[in-house]
């Protein structure tokens, strides 16, 4: 059944009725101006852009012309609503422009003093949060997504980057694939095979464009103002390190979440969590990254991605530097390591090949979309494995589930296991490896050792992941590489502590005030629901290590 008051209620939200106190609270923070027809009260590309609130006159939303189309009006804003996006909780640039069509008066709300009114009043708060929710959630679906563009080919894992990139940062945009012969159906883009993937931002073109590039252009790079402290940066942006962004945020600490590709971590690649508490019908690991976001920027988390961190130095007695892979370096009071595991790979020849084309750690409707119907692989015997070949199969495409061991059980939940057994769709090879690949260009076969060749347009890889700490190496890790914390530390370096006069505090590591949660961590659960625990937790020791 078509619910035909949602799109009423998607407009509700996009332009909230302001009650008179919401609008004396929200101008008593704000700074009038008078405007004339034909003023912008803000433009595609501002940094530090203000919330408008129009007291009288009309003012539209624009997406100015780009090179191969005209401009569009989105909308218009008359008195007693506002103008902005989601984007400025993050200090993300404007991506469209705010024309005055009828002369008045607006009133300019700050960034920092919106922040301010979300901690201090809950109600006007959500009110905001849901209309900038909202607006983001229709942007999408019209011109205004063509202000970040992306061309490239269906096979291409560059492409998929970008896409992943701005699927998880939630950025409008509009992605085109195309095979390299139609280039020239796209008329006024002007590109050739060799620039793919492009990526357009206001219609001027990125060529061979990568995730970091885009962010850069985009304003998502971290960028220091003026010789600040931060409370806190949490390394990696998985289920830890939201949570832990998320909790240090709402109890007063200045938050800065870094993710060396973008949030979500090996979470947001599981198709369907299912025992994760609160979600009796289980949740994408996109969903749930998606919203963990949202709830970062609501608490005024400053999130960079992608942004990797190269080297942790101490500072004197009392600060860390985070040194960044651009040379940037952001000075902070305390950090919390959540960078999680890097995925581990098949050693097979053309195995670098064919991950430009063919080979995924993941399997969400992205991925789905490069393989929907086709044969595919899928290799690993823990749940996130079991999980992407039921939902690959469960879309159309013949699954052959490559098990090392001879119990699926022995590292799989039973329910997975039960449904594998049972699905059709599912051919499972225990006791079994991938023995070689093939394909040109892309793709075509995988060679199984207890089957031969199986025809496969795409290789999913589940086989775990090896802990990301290299970048730290004079923290005390296990020879495994974990991060020890905690009582774990104390037995290794008893006369550092003496000389502080305590000891590590729980998810403390062998560095004061640095301290590591999650996957990284060694004794860590390796689930979704415990990685959200120590994040959280390891903030309520950060507090007590700045007060010690």
């Amino acid at each position: 059944m078509i619910d035909e008051t949602a799109p009423l209620a998607m407009d509700a939200m996009m332009s909230p009725d302001l009650s008179d106190a919401h609008w004396r609270r929200l101008t008593a923070a704000a700074v009038p101006q008078d405007v004339e027809v034909g003023d912008y009260v803000f433009r595609t590309g501002e940094a530090g852009y203000d919330l408008i609130f129009v007291e009288t006159g009309e003012v539209e939303i624009v997406r100015d012309a780009l090179r191969w189309v005209g401009e569009a009006v989105i909308t218009t804003v008359g008195p007693g609503r506002f103008a902005g996006e989601l984007g400025i909780l993050n200090g993300q640039p404007a991506f469209l422009s705010a024309r005055v069509t009828t002369a008045g008066r607006v009133h300019r709300l700050s960034r920092a003093a919106l922040r301010e009114i979300m901690s201090e009043d809950d109600e006007l708060c959500d009110l905001i949060l849901h209309a900038l929710w909202a607006r983001r959630e229709s942007l999408r679906k019209g011109p205004a997504a063509l202000t970040l563009k992306f061309v490239g080919t269906t096979t291409s894992n560059d492409f998929l980057s970008l896409r992943r990139f701005a699927e998880r940062l939630d950025l409008v945009h509009k992605a085109v694939a195309v095979a390299p012969d139609e280039l020239a159906t796209l008329d006024g883009h002007d590109m050739s095979p060799e620039d793919l993937p492009v990526a357009y931002i206001q219609g001027e073109p990125i060529p061979r464009a990568t995730p970091g590039l885009v962010a850069e252009r985009l304003g998502l790079s971290y960028q220091a103002e003026s010789d600040e402290v931060v409370d806190l940066v949490v390394v990696g942006g998985g289920p830890a390190g939201l949570a832990a962004a998320i909790y240090g945020a709402s109890e007063g600490l200045s938050t800065v979440l870094l993710d060396a590709v973008a949030p979500g971590g090996q979470a947001a690649s599981t198709s369907r969590i299912e025992n994760f508490l609160g979600f009796p019908f289980g949740v994408s690991g996109g969903d749930l990254i998606g919203q963990a976001v949202l709830q970062a920027l609501k608490f005024g988390v400053r999130v960079y991605a992608p942004c990797e961190a190269v080297a942790l130095d101490q500072v004197g007695a009392d600060l860390l530097d985070v040194a960044l892979a651009d040379g940037r370096v952001i000075r902070t009071r305390s950090v919390i390591v959540t960078s999680g595991a890097a995925y581990r790979r098949l050693a097979l020849d053309h195995w670098e090949d064919f991950e430009r084309s063919g080979i995924y750690y993941a399997a969400t409707p992205l991925e789905l979309r490069q393989v929907q119907g086709k044969p595919v692989v899928v290799v690993g015997g823990a749940n996130s494995a079991g999980q992407a070949a039921l939902y690959l199969a469960a879309h159309g495409s013949p699954v052959h589930l490559v098990v090392r061991g001879t119990d699926l059980r022995a590292r799989m939940s039973s329910y997975l296991a039960d449904r594998l057994a049972e699905d059709p769709r599912v051919r499972l090879h225990t006791a079994s490896q991938v023995t070689g690949l093939d394909g040109d260009g892309t793709l075509g076969s995988v060679t199984i050792d207890t089957a031969g060749a199986v025809d496969a347009r795409g290789l999913f890889c589940f086989i775990g992941a090896d802990p990301a700490t290299s970048w730290v190496p004079t923290l005390d890790r296990d020879t495994d590489g974990f991060i020890r914390t905690g009582t774990d530390v104390a037995v290794q370096s008893i006369a550092q502590w003496r000389n502080l006069g305590r000891e590590p505090f729980p998810f403390e590591t062998s560095a004061p005030r640095v301290f590591a949660a999650g996957d990284v961590r060694r004794g860590s659960m390796k689930r979704v629901a415990a990685a959200v625990g120590e994040g959280s937790s390891a903030v309520a020791s950060v507090h007590r290590a700045l007060a010690y």
